[in-house]
């Protein structure tokens, strides 16, 4: 490993979920069990240690032994790549769209709040 991504970039939210805002204003009651569901994910991995989350995603990665998942669990949590909660910040969305930018992949910025909800994670993270 030449550098970690996780430690030289921030918090970059690698994985996003989005929905339609007229979805979620007809279906609150399900983005928010979902959103809930994340966020115990999400505190399931801040309050066990590596080895007890390799034995639990273990059989997402069959070709793979716990050793090896165990590791790579432990240098995400050495480099504290996982956020305690699923609240995407300004800074986060600023953040992403520089490094879309940098790569030409961005055609525009969208202003955060015309884009981000964060009432659900917000709600989850209590």
């Amino acid at each position: 490993m030449v550098a970690s991504l996780g430690e030289d970039s921030g918090y970059v939210p690698y994985t996003a979920f989005s929905a339609r805002k007229s979805y979620i204003e007809k279906n609150p009651a399900v983005i928010e069990s979902f959103t809930k569901a994340l966020q115990k994910g999400m505190d399931y991995v801040q309050t066990h240690t590596p080895a007890e989350i390799a034995k639990v995603i273990k059989p997402q990665f069959e070709e793979t032994d716990v050793s090896t998942i165990e590791t790579i669990v432990k240098r995400y949590a050495d480099q504290d790549t996982w956020k305690a909660d699923l609240i995407f910040t300004e800074d986060s969305f600023t953040l992403l769209e520089n490094i879309l930018e940098e790569a030409g992949e961005l055609e525009g910025r969208v202003p955060y709040g015309d884009l981000v909800n964060t009432s659900f994670a917000e709600k989850a993270a209590k």
